[in-house]
């Protein structure tokens, strides 16, 4: 009777082992279905120019990073599991995503960050760009409406 119960835990250790690790997703579900051929290519191409944005992002203030990388992650996860993970395990990346990932929380120094590239952007904007009143005032809505999504975004209890 041992033998077979340690056959059967063998058997059941390699069953764990065969089959595919779940993937989180954004909203933090497990998600097992990997897409291949051109999908697959076809995603990768997305989350790389998603990734892109997210890049320029860092450098360029107004263009938001977050979101971009939260849509690379998406398509990732999808296509390439290992890539997520190395996106996750990023140093720089990494903390947003698993913020939003694990707790759908934005830190409150992201949220400053964003903030404060936005009202710099805008600034620059209406002081360089010699913009009429109604241009003026749409910049101003579109980022008072960017800056209301921002802060509406759930911190972490710390």
């Amino acid at each position: 009777m041992p033998q077979s119960r340690e056959s059967e835990e063998r058997h059941s250790s390699q069953q764990k082992t065969e089959s595919p690790a779940p993937i989180r997703n954004l909203a933090g579900s497990l998600q097992q279905k990997v897409v291949s051929g051109w999908r697959r290519l076809a995603y990768l191409a997305v989350s790389g120019i998603f990734f892109l944005f997210a890049v320029i992002g860092i450098l360029l203030p107004g263009i938001p990073t977050t979101p971009f990388l939260l849509v690379t992650s998406y398509f990732l996860v999808r296509c390439s599991p290992k890539l997520n993970e190395k996106l996750l395990n990023s140093k720089y990346f990494g903390p947003i995503l698993d913020d939003w990932q694990t707790r759908g929380v934005v830190r409150r120094d992201v949220k400053v960050q964003a903030i404060a590239a936005v009202v710099i952007a805008v600034s620059l904007s209406l002081y360089f760009g010699n913009l009429s009143l109604i241009p003026s005032l749409s910049i101003l809505a579109i980022a008072a409406l960017g800056i209301t999504v921002v802060l509406r975004l759930p911190e972490p209890n710390s």
